[in-house]
C-alpha cells in the first residue's frame, strides 16, 4: 500500500510529503455490574499523508488526509489529487521537513489480553457496599503501532500501549440516588491506583447526596487534588509551546519569568521522553523527531519551547518536538502544610476549564469541601472563576507529586483568591 501511494505521489509531481502508517490492535469489554455483556477484538490500519506544495514568493502549502488499506487506485489517485490541490491554498512561510534519522527502537509486541485482565481483575477488588457501588465500566486496550516516513528519507516506527476505562458509579439514600462518570487513561493498567481512585470517586458519590448550598464567600483560596489539575498545568506547556508563541497567543519568552512579583512556589516543569504507564510513552514524535529530555520552565523562568517542526523553525529552534509527557517538580512544602487554613477543596466540576490563550479559570461546582473556621461542610451549587495571570504568583503546590496517565503534577496545588459565586 506504500509503494502505491508514493507511486501516486511521484505522478503528481510532489516532491516533499510525509506518510504516517497507524496500526491499532484493539481489545473491548463491556461490563454491567461485573457482568461481561459484550467484548470484541479490532484491528484497524490508516494511512495519513501530507503533501507539501513550493509557492511564488518562497511560501510553502500544505494539506493532510486518510486513506484505507482497501482504498483502489483510482481512490488513491483521486484522494492524493484532491489533497495536493488543497495544499496550493494554504501559504505558509517556507520550512524544512525533519531530515536528520532516528533510530527506532525496539518493537516488543503489547500483550493487550494480559493488561485488559488486569483491568477486569483490579475493578472486582473495588471496595463496593449496599449503598456505593459500580453501575458498568467499559475496559479499551490498544497497541499502536506508528510507521513514519518523509521525503528527505527519515524513517522510524514505534510501538505503545494505550488504555482507557470508563466507569459509571452509583450512590444510593433512600430514594435518592446520584451517578458519576470517571475516564482513567493510561499506558498499561495501574491497579493499585485505579481502584484507590474508584474508590474515592465512590465517598465522592456518597458525599453529594448530603450537599448544602455553597455560600456565597466572594474570593477564597482553591484547593485542587483529582485530575482537574492537569489543566492547571496544561497552561504553562501550552504557553512554551512555538505554535502559541510564534500566533501571538503567548508571550512567554525563554529566558525571561513568567510571572512578576512572585512569593508563591516557582514551578519547573519537564518534558521528558520517556514516563512509565503514559499512553503517549513513545521516543520519536509523530513528525519522526526524537523526543528529548528537557527544561521547559524553571523555577519560574522560561527555558525551551517545544512543538511542532514548523513553528519551531518559525523560532529559530532546530533541535526541538512534539512533547506529550510532562513532569512537574514539586513545591516546597507538604501537601498537610498546604491544606492548613480555610479554603474549597472542589473535587467535582460539571465542567472545568483553564483557557489555554486567555487564561481565564472556571468551572460549576458540583462537589465541595469547605474548610472554614476549622470546620468543614460538603457543598454544591455555584461556580469558581479567576486568571491565571492573578494566581500564578502566589499559587502553591505540594512536595508529593501524583501522576495523571502523560502528566506528573503536585498532589494538591492552591490557587488564591479566586473568586466563588455561591447559592446560598
Amino acid at each position: 500500500m506504500l509503494n502505491r501511494i508514493l507511486e501516486q505521489i511521484k505522478a503528481l509531481g510532489c516532491t516533499i510529503w510525509e506518510l504516517k502508517e497507524t496500526t491499532t490492535r484493539s481489545w473491548e469489554f463491556y461490563f454491567i455490574r461485573h457482568e461481561l455483556d459484550q467484548n470484541r477484538v479490532t484491528e484497524v490500519k490508516t494511512f495519513g499523508v501530507t503533501l507539501y506544495r513550493p509557492l511564488e514568493g518562497g511560501l510553502l502549502g500544505s494539506a493532510s488526509g486518510e486513506l484505507s488499506p482497501t482504498a483502489s487506485e483510482a481512490e488513491i489517485k483521486k484522494t492524493l489529487s484532491d489533497i495536493y490541490f488543497q495544499a496550493s491554498l494554504v501559504k505558509n512561510p517556507a520550512y524544512r521537513l525533519n531530515d536528520k534519522p532516528v533510530a527506532s527502537p525496539e518493537l516488543k509486541d503489547v500483550d493487550v489480553a494480559a493488561i485488559a485482565k488486569e483491568f477486569i481483575t483490579a475493578m472486582s477488588q473495588v471496595h463496593e457496599t449496599e449503598t456505593e457501588d459500580i453501575n458498568s465500566y467499559e475496559i479499551f486496550v490498544k497497541e499502536i503501532t506508528r510507521h513514519y516516513r518523509n521525503s528527505n528519507g527519515v524513517e522510524s516506527t514505534v510501538r505503545y500501549p494505550s488504555s482507557m476505562i470508563e466507569v459509571i458509579l452509583n450512590a444510593r439514600s433512600g430514594e435518592h440516588e446520584i451517578e458519576l462518570y470517571r475516564c482513567f487513561r493510561s499506558g498499561t493498567c495501574d491497579a493499585e491506583k485505579l481502584c484507590r481512585d474508584t474508590e474515592k470517586a465512590l465517598r465522592y458519590a456518597k458525599d453529594r447526596l448530603v450537599t448544602e448550598p455553597t455560600p456565597k464567600l466572594n474570593t477564597f483560596d482553591v484547593l485542587f487534588s483529582t485530575s482537574d489539575a492537569v489543566q492547571i498545568y496544561e497552561y504553562f506547556s501550552d504557553k512554551m509551546s512555538a505554535d502559541m508563541i510564534f500566533r501571538k497567543l503567548s508571550d512567554w519568552e525563554p529566558g525571561k519569568a513568567i510571572a512578576e512579583n512572585m512569593t508563591g512556589d516557582r514551578i519547573t516543569m519537564k518534558a521528558v521522553s520517556a514516563l512509565e504507564n503514559s499512553s503517549s510513552d513513545y521516543p520519536i514524535d509523530e513528525e519522526g523527531a526524537a523526543i528529548r529530555d528537557r527544561v521547559l520552565i524553571r523555577s519560574g523562568v522560561a527555558e525551551n519551547i517545544w512543538g511542532h517542526r514548523q513553528f519551531c523553525q518559525y523560532l529559530g529552534a532546530e533541535d526541538s518536538s512534539i512533547v506529550r509527557n510532562l513532569v512537574v517538580e514539586g513545591g516546597a512544602r507538604s501537601e498537610e502544610e498546604i491544606r492548613r487554613g480555610d479554603y474549597l477543596e472542589v473535587v467535582e466540576y460539571s465542567s472545568f476549564q483553564v483557557d489555554a490563550m486567555g487564561g481565564d479559570i472556571a468551572g460549576e461546582i458540583r462537589l465541595g469541601y469547605l474548610h472554614q473556621n476549622g470546620q468543614v461542610r460538603i457543598v454544591c451549587g455555584g461556580s469558581v472563576t479567576g486568571q491565571m495571570a492573578e494566581v500564578i504568583p502566589t499559587m502553591e503546590f505540594s512536595a508529593e507529586t501524583e501522576q495523571y496517565n502523560n502528566f506528573v503534577i503536585p498532589r494538591v496545588t492552591r490557587l488564591k483568591n479566586l473568586k466563588i459565586t455561591g447559592i446560598a
